[in-house]
């Protein structure tokens, strides 16, 4: 079940990115063993945490000689491993590449780090926020005049961080079965967020993109592109960029036509800004979705993420499942031969450490 079924990861306990891209290993049917510390669990330990699903743990003591030879035993049976912690973290515990390497020369070593293996900034201490805020991809995000807004630490931890560790990790598997050799994969949250950014590099380039907040094309400085509130204190997404889109919308809602020969002029957008936000609040967002839903005006509620499953869309599509009774989305993307098996609910800290140290024996 799964495209990388037969495939082995070993995950170092860590927080954030690294679960995250452990967790999207596991959903494509790799099996992915976790390395948990000893002791009670920390406080950054959640009562349930998804990105543990589908995973099997194991408790070692990795500063103790006995816990680095069961270490090294499984790297032995594994085709990955990847750690999350600060640069050299792993070489003082005997465990970082080289060490690894001298065990199992095929095999693909992930780092995960905010700042990089090596640069001025590599050994400090940092968080989402800061490393897209080097990226240049927060200063982009937020309303003019005001400071930039976070966007949660889904930029940094998830997209540049966690996909971009995941998918390192694939392209130095695929190669090392053709070249029967493993390398370091170096995943940087800066450089992540700032491959995210092309787009906008792009536009910039082009002479599309002003510097300052809040007045371009897709940071909410266009009419067209943007968030509006409701009459019942609700809010909806309205993304009608092409103007054959805008065009649908502005005979949904009875608009002049005047509107399409003010599309694509920015110097037309914050009043036409002021009036989508009276235009909007006129209804219920139950309304406007009785008007446009299904059409090609580009629309779409604004959704809590705990509601989201409830959408009808995403019911059909079966974006989300239940997994230990817990509502979550469902392994993505999908597969026409190889689908993803169901995922397993989070594995309690060393749940298979018995059955693991077994294997191991046989191994021997």
């Amino acid at each position: 079940m799964g495209p990388l079924k037969g495939i082995r990861i070993i995950e170092v306990a860590g927080i954030g990115p690294g679960p995250f891209a452990g967790m999207m290993l596991a959903d494509m049917g790799a099996e992915v063993i976790i390395v948990d510390r000893p002791g009670p669990p920390s406080a950054m330990d959640m009562k349930v945490d998804i990105n543990r699903r589908g995973k099997r743990s194991i408790t070692l003591d990795l500063k103790s000689p006995e816990g680095r030879t069961v270490f090294f035993k499984l790297c032995k049976t594994a085709d990955g491993l990847f750690e999350g912690f600060r640069p050299g973290v792993m070489e003082k515990l005997g465990l970082g590449p080289n060490d690894v390497a001298a065990h199992n020369s095929a095999l693909v070593y992930g780092r995960m780090t905010g700042w990089g293996q090596t640069g001025p900034l590599a050994e400090t201490a940092g968080h989402d926020i800061n490393y897209i805020a080097l990226s240049g991809a927060l200063h982009s995000m937020g309303p003019t005049g005001a400071p930039p807004t976070p966007p949660l630490n889904l930029v940094g931890d998830y997209g540049g961080g966690g996909m971009m560790l995941a998918f390192g990790l694939v392209c130095a598997l695929i190669e090392a079965r053709t070249s029967g050799k493993g390398q370091v994969v170096d995943a940087s949250m800066v450089e992540g967020s700032s491959a995210l950014m092309s787009i906008f590099h792009s536009l910039l380039a082009s002479g599309r993109w002003a510097p300052m907040r809040g007045v371009n094309l897709l940071d909410g400085g266009a009419h067209f592109y943007g968030t509006y509130e409701t009459s019942d204190g609700k809010f909806i997404s309205f993304g009608a960029i092409e103007p054959q889109f805008m065009q649908i919308f502005v005979d949904k809602a009875g608009l002049d036509e005047s509107w399409m020969q003010k599309h694509m002029n920015p110097g037309e957008w914050p009043t036409l800004k002021t009036e989508l936000e009276t235009l909007f609040k006129s209804k219920t967002s139950a309304e406007w979705q009785a008007l446009l839903a299904g059409t090609d005006a580009c629309f779409a509620p604004i959704l809590p993420f705990w509601q989201a499953h409830k959408h009808p869309h995403n019911i059909a599509r079966e974006s989300f499942i239940d997994v230990g009774g817990t509502t979550q989305p469902a392994p993505t993307p999908r597969f026409s031969r190889t689908a993803s098996p169901v995922p397993t609910a989070p594995t309690a800290k060393g749940a298979d450490t018995a059955a693991i140290f077994a294997e191991l024996a046989v191994i021997d």
